[in-house]
């Protein structure tokens, strides 16, 4: 049978995978049927890691041809059998190694010789058989699916599995060491378009105040509404409230996403016309503000509310470069910290190493 294409299917486990993270951070579960859920519970808990490993390099190859027997993982084994050891460790393992999964550390481990079938017959030969009658169940399922769409859906679900068993295992953020403004530029670039659910802005901006007030020593107080807290919850007026004892000194929304006018009216009618917020800062990815949202700013201007837009990257530049080698410090200082917390998911801190790592190959 003609082989698999490797780089399609590295870019069919890149796309499902951007998927499965947006589920992660929207705290939504992919959808599949109730018997892959409770399958995969099994084989997600097992020891064994070769069982969840396996069932990727499946989907891949059931995607890739229908005519593939995913049962016949050694391409010996028949005219419809594939090598899934080939596909295995030029995709598979690599990519799950390059998402600091916890994973093999080799190819099928010692499990699955070359003999190996995927079915009932090797039931004898592996330790955990519970987990390796879900893992056939799964099988079966992936065999007796055409559509896919259908076999992009359990592909999504079973790594959304794989980024919950990543939050539990141990990563090291990587230092931040000193930078140029111009390697500033790209890290801080680089940070924006990664997926994180609105927390890598919100933190930037957070640490750029506490290195403001740190350098001039202020008086401030930040009061940081929390990462996806409903303000009713939290009595923040915008993620960001800056205070001065009992006094706002502003407030501040912090989005990735482009501003319409309908945001900027509700935030004027639900935070800052009822807090009688006069300065309302809103800190944005993208610099372009229409002309029809800044005639309605004027207007709530003229009713003692100011409202303004910031870019988030310049505005964090222009600071950094303002307070200096020391302000820069402690600009590091902070951004660290707030990254090295509990609430910090383990998908953002691999998002943070990465973006390090470009940074220092960049540079190299």
């Amino acid at each position: 049978m003609p082989p698999i294409d490797t780089q399609k299917a590295k870019r069919i486990l890149l796309e499902e995978f951007a998927k499965a993270e947006l589920h992660f951070f929207d705290k939504t579960k992919p959808r599949v049927k109730s018997d892959i859920e409770r399958a995969s519970n099994v084989v997600f808990s097992s020891k064994t890691k070769a069982f969840r490993e396996v069932l990727l390099g499946c989907i891949l190859a059931r995607i890739s041809n229908k005519t593939t027997d995913i049962s016949l993982p050694y391409t010996k084994q028949g005219e419809s059998a594939f090598n899934g050891r080939s596909l295995d460790e030029k995709v598979i393992n690599p990519f799950l190694q390059s998402r600091r999964i916890p994973c093999s550390k080799g190819p099928y481990l010692s499990v699955f010789r070359r003999d190996a079938r995927f079915d009932d017959s090797f039931l004898s030969r592996v330790r955990d058989q519970d987990g390796y009658r879900e893992f056939l169940n799964i099988i079966d399922v992936i065999k007796h699916t055409s559509s896919n769409k259908d076999l992009r859906q359990i592909l999504n679900y079973l790594l959304y599995k794989f980024i919950l068993l990543r939050e539990d295992s141990e990563i090291p953020l990587a230092r931040l060491r000193r930078l140029s403004l111009n390697q500033y530029d790209k890290l801080i670039s680089g940070l924006l378009t990664v997926r994180s659910g609105g927390i890598y802005p919100v933190l930037l901006v957070h640490a750029t105040f506490m290195a403001l007030i740190k350098y001039f020593d202020l008086d401030w107080e930040i009061i940081s509404q929390g990462i996806n807290v409903a303000d009713a919850v939290s009595g923040a007026g915008g993620d960001i409230t800056i205070r001065s004892g009992r006094d706002v000194i502003f407030a501040a929304e912090i989005t990735e996403r482009k501003v319409d006018l309908s945001r900027v009216i509700a935030t004027f009618n639900t935070k800052i016309a009822p807090a009688g917020y006069e300065d309302y800062l809103f800190f944005i990815k993208d610099s372009e503000v229409n002309s029809e949202i800044l005639a309605h700013t004027q207007h709530f201007f003229s009713q003692g509310h100011e409202i303004n837009f910031l870019e988030i990257k310049n505005w964090i530049i222009m600071i950094l470069a303002t307070i200096g080698k020391d302000g820069r410090d402690y600009f590091n200082k902070s951004l660290l910290d707030l990254m090295d917390t509990p609430d910090i998911s383990k998908s953002l801190r691999v998002g943070w190493n990465e973006q390090i790592s470009r940074l220092s190959n960049i540079e190299s």
